[in-house]
């Protein structure tokens, strides 16, 4: 079910918990498997399982705008990134790893659950790259604290790696990586020395880079090739047949530019 895009693995495993699945009548426990002719249920409307296991994997990086939110319904009216992506014809995407409200740059979608859920599980330690404007200098003495680790108010936390990359006057750009996927991990660190961050963009996520001339608010579809380098890096083998090219998705493709980084 994850796999083919149904929710992910922690939601499949909350709604089992709950009672919420039956198999062939029977509420779901850990470890069951679907075989083909069993009858599902999902809060007792029936679930036709059996498309969502034949639909190929999909992945996207979408350019997050600042002002947007990472969910599907926002009580606030507020735009959401889902709104921006394209329909699927079964399952449905799943963000991998999220950015707040006033965080732009790389969001990775999949209607693989279980692809997404190995991508974000905390012991996977997948890098996250920010680009970070803040305003004022910076002392060594502070960089070599943020890297060694600081204690925030949910526990010590740091940056692997902080690289100076120019600015002119009160305005100084670093690139930051972090292995967590804290809530306002970045900002936290940086706010934790009295530096003000001015603007805060993910560059990366583990092996998928932003690409170059990505304007925000738009989507680029992976291909074929760079789903492969996407289950290699996830440590996951790609089942076939799931590699159809992309058709008319409607999304302009950059070919000759690489967005997976191989290690």
């Amino acid at each position: 079910m994850a796999r083919g895009g149904v929710g992910s693995r922690r939601e499949i495993e909350r709604w089992i918990a709950e009672g919420r699945l039956k198999l062939n009548g029977n509420l779901v426990t850990l470890g069951d498997r679907l075989r083909a002719g069993d009858h599902l249920q999902l809060n007792e409307r029936v679930l036709h399982w059996q498309k969502f296991a034949e639909q190929p994997t999909q992945a996207l990086i979408y350019h997050k705008a600042i002002g947007e939110v990472v969910t599907r319904n926002d009580p606030e009216g507020r735009p959401t990134v889902f709104a921006r992506l394209p329909k699927l014809p079964t399952g449905r995407w799943i963000n991998v790893g999220r950015l707040d409200i006033n965080t732009s740059g790389l969001l990775l979608f999949t209607n693989n659950g279980e692809l997404a859920n190995r991508l974000m599980h905390p012991s996977s330690e997948v890098e996250r790259e920010y680009a970070v404007r803040i305003l004022g200098d910076v002392p060594d003495v502070m960089l070599e604290k943020l890297k060694h680790g600081v204690e925030l108010e949910d526990g010590m936390a740091k940056f692997d790696e902080i690289r100076f990359s120019g600015g002119e006057g009160a305005n100084k750009w670093y690139y930051v990586i972090v292995k967590e996927g804290r809530n306002r991990l970045v900002r936290r660190l940086w706010e934790s020395q009295q530096v003000v961050v001015s603007r805060l963009i993910r560059v990366r996520y583990g092996a998928m880079v932003l690409p170059d001339g990505l304007k925000t608010q738009a989507v680029y579809e992976m291909t074929d090739k760079e789903l492969d380098l996407l289950f290699e890096f996830a440590g996951l083998t790609r089942t076939k047949p799931d590699s159809p090219e992309p058709k008319n998705s409607g999304y302009k493709k950059e070919p000759n530019k690489r967005h997976i980084r191989k290690n």
